[in-house]
């Protein structure tokens, strides 16, 4: 077994970013600006945006973040999502999820100009990317197709099995090992919560995708020897044994596991690093307009 570690792939690849980045600054006299939204104080949701402003400085990014409280109007967060859209400066704009209840996400993505949609998640941006046309592709897919390219991952071919089918992860991840690309060129199996006897798929598996979102979903009786694991899951649960007083868990059981696959994912460590890398390198295409010219 060896590790798909994200941490590696990830440190490499913000130097290659870094250098982008500073040629466009000394090209242009701006850096690429990445704006991020934030509705409420969930504490999954507080993590993820600081470490995305946190790696935004690293690679020489201009971020800024806008904060609402849980009981901004809708009306209010879409005529924010049109300002932002107007900004010429902005490169880049995500609006961080879940939202509260009374905001249908669906049309605050939609609002969102797809020409500074580094989430990847607008429609114009998922339709040209399942028809192979540049496009901004999700953050977390697009990630994993970096590790596996990274690593040097076989997949023409193989028999991809996704677990979960959300538009943010299960969906594109399909779509993208199934194209004609590197990494790509699978057959490919999608399965969810209403897919009978789950096990049948998995153990058919060379590679196995995980977003299914339950913790240790997927155990060693369901692969088989020299599978390649990529756990998507990010389930977190108080705990006393770490500093932060929680703990995360993939939606595979590592222990299990990971003495049969050829290469997996950890958790943490693996893809959350590799999501922010997607949506550095989709801010650093917008910046440099590699995806829409205008």
């Amino acid at each position: 077994m060896k590790l798909l570690d994200g941490k590696y792939v990830s440190e490499n690849l913000k130097v290659e970013i870094a250098d982008e980045a500073a040629k466009i600054l000394e090209r242009t006299g701006r850096k690429p600006h990445l704006v991020a939204v934030l509705v409420g104080h969930d504490g999954g949701s507080e993590t993820y945006v600081a470490s995305k402003m946190k790696n935004c400085e690293k690679v020489g990014f201009k971020s800024t973040l806008v904060r609402y409280e849980d009981d901004v109007t809708e009306e209010e967060l879409l005529a924010k999502v049109a300002e932002l859209n107007a900004d010429k400066d902005i490169d880049g704009i995500i609006v961080q999820l879940p939202l509260p209840k009374h905001i249908d996400p669906e049309k605050v993505t939609e609002r969102i100009d797809y020409r500074k949609d580094v989430d990847g998640f607008h429609p114009v941006n998922l339709g040209r990317m399942q028809r192979n046309l540049p496009s901004f592709i999700p953050a977390t897919p697009y990630g994993i197709t970096l590790m596996l390219k990274e690593y040097g991952i076989d997949t023409v071919g193989k028999h991809c099995v996704v677990v979960g089918r959300s538009n943010i992860v299960g969906s594109p991840m399909s779509i993208l090992m199934a194209r004609n690309t590197t990494p790509g060129n699978c057959t490919v199996t999608i399965c969810h919560s209403r897919t009978p006897d789950i096990k049948k798929f998995t153990l058919d598996a060379d590679i196995l995708i995980v977003a299914i979102g339950k913790k240790n979903f997927i155990t060693a009786d369901m692969v088989k020897d020299g599978v390649v694991v990529v756990d998507v899951g990010m389930n977190r649960e108080t705990s006393t044994l770490t500093k932060s007083g929680f703990k995360l868990y993939g939606d595979v059981d590592f222990e299990g596991v990971a003495p049969k696959a050829s290469w997996i994912t950890p958790v943490p460590g693996g893809v959350g690093l590799m999501t922010i890398i997607g949506l550095l390198k989709n801010t650093l295409a917008s910046a440099n307009k590699e995806v829409y010219q205008q």
